[in-house]
């Protein structure tokens, strides 16, 4: 499995910006790359994005929920090859993303046990992440827009040459 040193240190550097500069809560590059990298550059990026959150979390400090945090991102990373084909799909895959994300880590925080491990427990846990969740939309729409720009000038000179 060979990487591209270029490529791997883009990303870890893009991860990295988007959690270290002040931020609304989940407002960050991580969803949006967690879309795109794997269906651009292949699902072995994954593991890249893994070690990004890992170096990232080793200064931001690791959480009970991390699994599934990661687990979430492995998930996106695998389906988002299903949404490339073109640009509504891939914007409507990136937010499929976010809305993956969303699901898994408020289950993860749920089974923390703060909300009670009832039904009402778990409404209550996803209603109070609803806020979370609206940032994550709009940062991934954001980042998205972004990756699309990039890409398309990327592949327009690609073309050229």
């Amino acid at each position: 499995m060979k990487f591209s040193f270029k490529i791997s240190l883009s990303i870890i550097i893009l991860l990295s910006i988007s959690r270290f500069i002040p931020h609304p809560p989940n407002f960050t590059s991580l969803l949006a790359l967690s879309f795109y990298v794997p269906a651009i550059f292949g699902v072995k990026y994954i593991i890249i994005l893994i070690l990004s959150f890992a170096l990232t979390d080793l200064i931001i400090g690791f959480h009970n929920t991390v699994l599934f945090t990661w687990g979430s991102v492995v998930l996106i990373g695998i389906l988002s090859r299903l949404f490339f084909d073109s640009l509504e799909k891939r914007i409507l895959g990136s937010l499929i993303g976010a809305l993956i994300f969303f699901i898994i880590t408020n289950f993860g925080v749920w089974t923390l046990g703060s909300y009670g491990y009832t039904f009402d427990g778990l409404i209550i846990c996803y209603t109070l992440a609803l806020p979370f969740f609206a940032y994550s939309l709009i940062s991934t729409l954001f980042f998205s827009a972004i990756f699309e720009f990039i890409y398309k000038f990327i592949s327009s000179k690609s073309k050229i040459v």
